[in-house]
């Protein structure tokens, strides 16, 4: 690391749905939240990469408002609890997102560099990474937009390239040529073949107050929307919540073409860091553990005769016979099979699906939620079974129900549960009845997660049956935001 004084402060960008991994990915809980690559979710991997606090400030993610009590969790989880979450009203691509971090670290200290990065790629060498962005800091602080490009270890066609040209006077940081897109296979083989060519990682370190100036320079309706959202911003408990009427009328540009591609500062870094954006299913099958036919198999999975396929069982058994360079995902809810040739198209199914009102392109069974979250187990009519899973020390609201009583039988855990005037503690096998009309609430107060069954019973069951009428998440219900969003209002 460079002997001067300098603040690098990590901008993790988590905004992106996954489509391409559907249907374990899905956009109330996309891909970046999933452990897909090991121990960790994506996201907490790529914060993890960025934890040394004696070369990187505390992160900056921009994100989803959706995801904002499932990313300070995971952040909680691994002892990260100095990040600044923004959260984005609605998704403007990776220029708005990135000039509003600029922002806020240029209020901090405006000769400090930001390093963009995307929440859900892989990295399986990190110290190789660290090296990269070592030899790029020199180049940054001179006023550089430092790229890094992967070199390639095929001819892929499902990335993005850059040319290099001449090293610079900063050693092993190259002159950009030019940027190209996913080519076809006859001209991804000519690039590979070239040793000129690297694929385009979109992980960027950037001068803040530079970068500012060639936003404002290149795309400054994109700027000026950033900067009245984040000046018109909203606390809201520990996120900064960017103002919707101002960052609506920002330009959806990725930062790609609105700067990169124009401007003149850009140099690259080739890096040799095992990177992958996990953009399809081959990609992730690419990283994983495969046995002596080049399967990967995860989860619940047989398999007789089967070669080079990738096999996931997720909640249910796959079992595959006599067949080759396949893919399928079996979630709860969903079965996916396609070829692994035609795998980057699954965004198609996901928009078909989107486009008839299809609850499984957006929504995974179990429908997380600030402290744990729920599953339907079964629903008939005027009923309906429920699994519900309370994290340590989280509570739901205090509500009640207009249309439906409640059943609670706690399977592991214990419960604190108010009803009315009364407060019950109830341990395993242990149940109580709500109903209808009560005010209630349920509680973790143990050490462990709390597991229960919820049967309900009524003439409507539907998840915007509900009155708050307090909430820690400070999510009270009023009847226009139950009218605007049903499906977020309940519990």
């Amino acid at each position: 690391m460079n002997a001067k004084s300098i603040r690098i402060t990590p901008v993790i960008l988590s905004g992106g749905t996954g489509t391409r991994l559907w249907p374990l990915s899905r956009e109330a809980f996309p891909k970046q939240l999933l452990p897909l690559a090991g121990e960790h979710s994506l996201l907490q991997e790529t914060a993890l990469r960025v934890a040394d606090r004696s070369i990187f400030a505390a992160p900056i993610l921009i994100a989803n408002a959706e995801h904002r009590f499932v990313i300070a969790e995971q952040l909680r989880e691994l002892g990260i609890n100095d990040a600044t979450i923004v959260l984005e009203p609605v998704g403007r691509n990776t220029t708005a997102a990135a000039a509003v971090a600029a922002l806020i670290e240029s209020r901090r200290d405006p000769d400090g560099l930001i390093l963009l990065m995307a929440a859900d790629h892989v990295v399986q060498d990190k110290a190789a990474l660290l090296d990269s962005i070592c030899r790029g800091v020199d180049a940054a602080l001179a006023g550089k937009f430092v790229l890094f490009g992967v070199k390639p270890y095929e001819p892929a066609t499902g990335y993005g390239y850059i040319q290099r040209g001449m090293e610079t006077e900063y050693p092993e940081v190259y002159a950009v040529r030019r940027f190209v897109e996913k080519p076809d296979s006859g001209t991804a083989e000519n690039y590979f073949a070239s040793g000129e060519y690297l694929w385009n990682s979109a992980i960027f370190l950037l001068p803040v107050s530079t970068f500012i100036s060639e936003v404002e320079r290149h795309a400054p309706e994109i700027l000026a929307a950033s900067r009245a959202a984040l000046d018109e911003a909203g606390q809201d408990l520990d996120f900064i919540r960017l103002n919707e009427a101002a960052f609506v009328k920002s330009p959806s540009v990725a930062v790609d073409y609105a700067v990169m591609e124009k401007t003149d500062l850009t140099v690259v870094v080739p890096t040799d860091c095992g990177w992958t954006d996990v953009g399809s299913w081959s990609a992730l099958a690419a990283i994983g553990q495969q046995d002596d036919d080049g399967n990967v198999m995860i989860g619940e999975v047989t398999a007789h005769d089967v070669r080079n396929s990738y096999l996931r069982g997720e909640g249910q058994l796959v079992a595959a016979l006599g067949v080759d360079d396949l893919v399928v995902v079996a979630t709860p809810d969903v079965v996916l099979v396609t070829h692994k040739s035609r795998d980057q198209e699954v965004k198609k199914i996901v928009e078909q699906l989107r486009n008839e009102g299809h609850v499984a392109a957006t929504q995974t069974v179990q429908v997380h939620r600030p402290w744990g979250y729920y599953q339907s187990i079964h629903k008939g009519d005027r009923f309906q079974v429920k699994r519900i899973t309370v994290n340590p020390g989280a509570k739901l609201s205090l509500q009640k129900h207009f249309h439906r009583a409640e059943h609670w039988v706690v399977v592991n855990g214990t419960a604190m549960v108010t009803r009315d005037s009364e407060q019950i503690l109830l341990r395993e096998n242990e149940s109580i009845f709500l109903p209808l009309g009560c005010v209630h609430r349920l509680e973790n107060p143990g050490k462990v997660p709390l597991n229960l069954i919820e049967v309900q019973s009524g003439p409507y069951l539907g998840e915007d049956d509900i009155v708050r009428i307090e909430d820690i998440y400070a999510r009270i219900a009023t009847t226009e935001n139950i009218a605007k969003s049903p499906n977020k209002a309940v519990y």
